[in-house]
């Protein structure tokens, strides 16, 4: 592993702390995924490019990381205070699909822009229709314990019985409708405001696609359960690190720590990341407020997806961002004039195993320093600046690229097709030199035999009367 302190700033804590694993050398990393009943928007992207970030600088260190990530297809309501329909039956609606066709069209979709944006795949991605039976077995223990109850066929837990609920916010009871992003509505059935629901009958939505028998009636899980459940189940009732946006801290992983820590008994999970939001002039981006950005759009207005990426890291995850249109297309002139500096780099010249280490180093400092993309971005371009080799250079720049994974590395490859192109050119000229020597002095033959050699090549010659021209055809 490499020799450096990597900091972060933990939500639940409220500073920068050094990071410990649980277990030395390896790193347990929870992201929560997409709820899949439309396509994503580049404000929820923003979340998934820095969790990416952390992920890839973790291993560019020396840890052995595990993520899971689950997809929410099931149970995530129009408001987030136990009310409204369930989004996938409103996303079926909209389109006229069935549920299950809508989530397998928008987790395809979901997974094509993080292809596109660099976005690594988690090591395991769960939908939560796939684990049902764990969440009714953790909401079985949390009744046997006392810490849920049964009211109006619904099962709530029951937040009275924490000594602490608000452990990642500062909100407290009558700050709750502060948490939600829609208003709420009074639920009579539960014993407290701020319970929320574990899982709901039929009893709630009788045109529920998606049910499923348990013991409390036919019904489908609530949202919180399956993050829980889903973690629990890849990486063990000890988790290091949990990611998502600031809009999850209240109430997704709030209600998760409250759920979990009473099936467990222990505090469950040491780290919470969490990526501010990204914002248009009018405030927070969001799909129903209809500034609907999406990666294909920015494709179709030709933009590169890797110009949104760098331009979330020029910012820290923890500010606010603010997107416009102008500040994307500066963005773009950057990232163009940095990948046409990086392909006039060379593949000639000596590794220095000492300025090589030296940067390497460097970069994982500046990102270990609470995750500080944009001074990471400064130790790339102070390096190119360096007088060292080429090669020493072309290789550091594949070993941010790990991390950054801003595309620098296609680059050599374009270099590389130049340079076969030179080659080639080069090549041809010589023969048709050699050709025209033979022509001169009436060898047609030998330049017959010229002609038919490069033609087995896949070089086309054709005499014109501006002279010989050549094409390659294959």
């Amino acid at each position: 592993m490499l020799d450096v302190k990597t900091s972060l700033y933990n939500t639940l804590t409220k500073r920068v702390e050094e990071f410990t694993p649980n277990e030395k050398g390896k790193v347990g990393m929870y992201t929560c995924g997409p709820t899949v009943y439309h396509f994503a928007h580049i404000g929820n992207l923003r979340s998934y490019i820095m969790e990416d970030v952390l992920e890839k600088y973790l291993r560019y260190v020396g840890y052995d990381v595990k993520r899971v990530m689950n997809i929410t297809d099931v149970g995530h309501l129009t408001s987030d205070g136990d009310t409204g329909e369930d989004k996938m039956l409103a996303g079926a609606r909209r389109e006229h699909k069935s549920v299950m066709d809508i989530a397998r069209y928008y987790t395809d979709a979901f997974m094509e822009d993080c292809r596109k944006l660099g976005i690594k795949k988690p090591d395991v991605v769960e939908p939560a229709t796939n684990c049902i039976p764990e969440f009714i077995h953790m909401i079985e223990v949390l009744i046997e314990k006392g810490y849920a109850y049964v009211a109006g066929e619904n099962v709530y837990f029951d937040t009275s019985r924490l000594e602490q609920y608000y452990v990642l916010s500062s909100q407290n009871e009558e700050d709750l409708k502060v948490g939600v992003r829609n208003d709420v509505e009074e639920d009579t059935n539960k014993r407290n405001k701020t319970d929320f629901v574990l899982w709901f009958t039929k009893s709630k939505f009788e045109n529920q696609e998606m049910k499923w028998d348990s013991p409390w009636g036919v019904g489908y899980p609530g949202w919180h359960i399956e993050c829980s459940c889903i973690s629990m189940k890849h990486l063990g009732e000890y988790m290091d690190i949990h990611c998502g946006g600031v809009d999850n801290i209240f109430p997704h992983h709030t209600n998760e720590i409250a759920q979990s820590e009473s099936y467990t008994g222990h505090k469950w999970c040491n780290y919470w990341f969490h990526v501010n939001h990204l914002n248009t002039k009018s405030g927070k981006m969001s799909k129903s407020k209809g500034e609907f950005l999406t990666i294909s759009l920015l494709e179709e207005k030709g933009y590169d997806p890797m110009v949104y990426r760098l331009f979330c890291l020029q910012s820290h995850y923890r500010k606010p961002l603010e997107f416009s249109w102008e500040a994307l297309d500066n963005v773009a002139q950057v990232y163009d004039k940095l990948f046409r500096r990086i392909q006039k780099l060379g593949s000639q010249g000596e590794m220095e195993e000492g300025a090589y280490a030296q940067y390497e180093k460097k970069f994982a400092e500046a990102l270990g320093n609470d995750m500080n993309t944009s001074s990471a971005i400064t130790v790339l371009y102070d390096m190119l600046k360096e007088d060292f080799s080429d090669v020493v250079k072309r290789k550091l720049i594949s070993r941010f690229d790990e991390v950054l994974s801003l595309g620098l590395t296609r680059a050599f490859e374009d270099t590389a097709a130049e340079e076969e192109d030179s080659e080639l050119t080069e090549y041809v000229e010589r023969r048709m030199e050699e050709r025209r020597a033979a022509k001169k002095e009436k060898n047609f033959a030998r330049a017959d035999e010229i002609r038919d050699e490069l033609a087995a090549q896949g070089i086309l010659l054709k005499d014109t009367r501006e002279g010989t021209v050549w094409e390659k055809v294959n």
